[in-house]
């Protein structure tokens, strides 16, 4: 990579930002503020999620490029304002980067990914002066994403199973319990142990080391897919979803499992 090409490419962007700011500049740019750009900073964010999971990188490099921008805006707002600049948030991440990777800037020793996470977890969690090693995970993620994350801060800090039948037994249990508490009409209990299973499939998910927010998303997207197709089928045969049998809904799901 060709790094003062890169550094003059992001000079030239903050100096965009900074006119798009300034007095001469954009209606648009110039009246937003730090908690104004949240809304468009979580759909980029997302944005690249989708071009990630569609391996289209094309939009890929347009849409980290968007973030980019969300940075050099939000920075250029807080320099307006003599909170810090640019600089400040690059001084602060390398300086965290290379403070929290002893075993790469150190003489500390982490051999495998797991290690190197779980220091730096410990780490952050003495910098920050935090009473628990859950702290630090946004209420505001979505549940799946949160559940995984604080599962994993446990984890780090040594509160896992031991191995994976041990996770296996704790989903059976769970949905057992959900079963039985559904059986006595106890809706209150139902609703408790729904979101215990839930929290154990993530616990299963996150031993695999696999995200379950991400797999969720994508058998969110394989059920859109089939069931268009059950309309588009149902459509072109001149009927309506309601006038439809289940088997023929069934029939046509089939088939388009078998094409996803």
């Amino acid at each position: 990579m060709n790094k003062q090409h890169a550094a003059e490419k992001f000079v030239k962007l903050l100096d965009i930002v900074e006119k798009l700011r300034g007095p001469d500049g954009c209606p648009w740019d110039k009246e937003q503020t730090h908690a104004s750009l949240l809304p468009y900073f979580l759909e980029e964010a997302y944005e690249v999620m989708e071009s990630v999971e569609d391996n289209d990188f094309e939009t890929l490099e347009e849409e980290l490029g968007d973030i980019m921008l969300h940075v050099a805006l939000q920075t250029q707002i807080a320099s307006e304002d003599s909170k810090f600049t640019i600089a400040d948030s690059l001084d602060t991440v390398v300086k965290k980067l290379i403070r929290r990777h002893p075993h790469v800037f150190g003489d500390k020793k982490a051999d495998v990914a797991f290690e190197a996470k779980k220091n730096w977890e410990a780490l952050k969690h003495s910098e920050k002066n935090r009473k628990s090693r859950l702290d630090g995970v946004p209420p505001a993620l979505p549940a799946l994403t949160r559940a995984q994350r604080l599962q994993q801060k446990a984890a780090y800090a040594g509160f896992d199973w031991d191995n994976i039948d041990d996770v296996w037994a704790k989903l059976h249990e769970e949905i057992d319990e959900l079963k039985s508490a559904h059986e006595k009409g106890d809706t209150e209990n139902t609703k408790e142990e729904i979101g215990d299973v839930l929290f154990s499939v993530v616990n299963l998910a996150r031993y695999l080391d696999i995200p379950a927010e991400d797999m969720l998303r994508a058998t969110n997207k394989k059920f859109i897919y089939r069931f268009q197709k059950i309309e588009e089928e149902l459509e072109a045969k001149g009927k309506k979803l309601e006038e439809s049998t289940l088997e023929e809904m069934d029939e046509i799901w089939e088939r388009a499992k078998q094409k996803s």
